[in-house]
């Protein structure tokens, strides 16, 4: 039988975030990254020397978005770019697809969707009447450890003693990266939508029967609690400030930095069931912490990034450069850490790539895709509705098609 050939994929955007995809993909089969486009001409350069480097094809740094679009045997992008340029960059690719300009034939985006209701809808309007085959990347999904532990529960637990009823999912660390995280208007949110986009979509996966439909949970109501407990204190806005730039200014604009929140969502034959999610970037500890927990009638799964096989431990003795070597978002050069041995497939991001460019490659749809997306836009909004209110939101009676977070605005 012939070898398959390889997808030939571009990056649109050259943060963090495309960094970590761009890592993944190096135990990936049959994928080229032929391209990159980001408006800084030395972020998209380096990506690109990054690429060839790692042995992924002859990437080019692109000076357009529409330039790359149009190369030659593109195949499918990736949206990597911060939030409030994705409907932009989904509008371009729309506009080259239907025009003819771009033979590109899918599109996959990174998380969340949109930083609204409406912006991921007209999201999933762009992308389906531009024909392309689409997908959303919640790498959490496809962690090692999520995929085995569900499929040990549902195999073994669920039909002995009935299926599970609570999906406990927390992330936390010390705070983003880049300075639009942090800046309400152009992330859309806080810690909320940055962070709890995972752990409403990890906790809904985790309850969904394998095979079913995500939308096979009927989503109910949400309630929240929201806070800003760290960055704006004096000491840490100032902190932040001199870190992020003038632009982020926490004693005047401050976003979330702990968020808590509770979905309801119904079963097919009327069971509740519930997502309990915590979000914080007020988190001072190794590093990035993701604890999931699945429960029900007679069995639990715990999993934790920071409980690893791997530590080690280094005395005042040893001194280095500040970096995250170990663990992201790592928080100390010294005492007793974690490593993980493979940051990108224990997140999931390895698996997931490996999936959307399997079904990219063989024409058909990936388990997620922007119609998740929209659905965990609409979950993270009601969250938000429910904080600013102090009420349970009711998604039967809610409106929440052009609510905008105050934060946001």
């Amino acid at each position: 039988m012939p070898a398959q050939p390889p997808l030939r994929i571009g990056f649109i955007g050259s943060g963090f975030i495309a960094h970590f995809h761009l890592k993944s993909l190096n135990s990936v089969r049959n994928v080229e990254v032929v391209g990159v486009y980001s408006p800084t001409p030395a972020k998209r350069q380096a990506f690109a020397d990054a690429a060839i480097e790692q042995g992924l094809g002859d990437c080019v740094a692109y000076d357009s978005l529409e330039q790359l679009l149009a190369a030659p045997g593109l195949d499918a992008v990736w949206i990597l770019s911060p939030n409030h340029t994705r409907l932009a960059t989904m509008q371009v690719i729309a506009d080259a697809v239907s025009s003819g300009k771009s033979g590109i034939r899918a599109v996959a985006c990174e998380k969340p969707l949109a930083r609204t209701l409406k912006e991921a809808r007209r999201m999933l309007e762009l992308v389906e009447g531009a024909g392309l085959l689409h997908g959303y990347l919640e790498n959490q999904l496809f962690s090692t450890a999520v995929e085995r532990g569900k499929e040990i529960i549902w195999r073994r637990a669920v039909p002995t003693t009935g299926r599970p009823y609570l999906a406990r999912a927390a992330e936390e660390h010390s705070g983003p990266h880049e300075p639009w995280f942090w800046q309400g208007e152009l992330q859309g949110g806080g810690v909320l939508l940055d962070m709890m986009c995972h752990s409403v979509e990890v906790g809904r996966y985790l309850l969904t029967e394998p095979g079913a439909a995500r939308d096979s949970l009927t989503f109910k109501s949400a309630s929240a609690t929201t806070a800003t407990l760290k960055w704006a204190q004096p000491r840490y806005a100032a902190d932040l400030k001199a870190r992020m730039g003038a632009g982020v200014d926490y004693t005047k604009r401050p976003a979330e930095d702990f968020a808590r929140g509770i979905l309801v969502f119904e079963d097919e034959q009327g069971n509740e069931v519930i997502v309990e999610a915590t979000t914080s970037w007020a988190y001072v500890g190794p590093g990035l912490r993701i604890v999931l927990e699945l429960l029900g009638p007679e069995y639990a799964m715990e999993f934790s990034t920071l409980s690893t096989g791997l530590k080690v431990f280094m005395s005042r003795a040893v001194s280095g450069e500040q970096g995250e070597d170990l663990v992201e978002k790592q928080n100390s050069e010294q005492g007793l850490m974690p490593v993980l041995e493979d940051e990108a497939g224990v997140y999931g991001y390895t698996d997931g790539n490996r999936h959307m460019i399997e079904a990219f490659r063989n024409g058909r749809a990936p388990m997620e895709t922007f119609a998740d997306g929209v659905a965990v836009v609409e979950m993270l909004m009601a969250l938000y509705k429910a904080a600013e209110t102090g009420q349970t939101i009711d998604i039967s009676s809610a409106d929440l098609e052009t609510f905008v977070p105050a934060v946001a605005q």
